[in-house]
């Protein structure tokens, strides 16, 4: 009865251990979520920013030489 009692107590203590471990888990995997939609965020801002920059740099008059030349 003193064998089954322990497996017992040992099969709750690594229930606990493992959904501790699921828990910490779970908390990085939800910081890790946040971190990749800020980069995104960031990611799409600057392909914005690079779109507008290159869409302005087309636009620009061609580069001729000054009338002093």
């Amino acid at each position: 009865m003193a064998d089954q009692s322990e497996r017992i107590t040992h099969l709750e203590e690594t229930v606990a251990h493992l959904t501790r471990v699921v828990e910490e888990l779970s908390d990085q995997l939800t910081e890790q979520w946040k971190v990749t939609e800020q980069t995104r965020a960031k990611l799409d801002r600057l392909t914005e920013r690079f779109l507008s920059l290159e869409e302005q740099s087309l636009e620009a008059p061609a580069n001729t030489r000054p009338p002093h030349y």
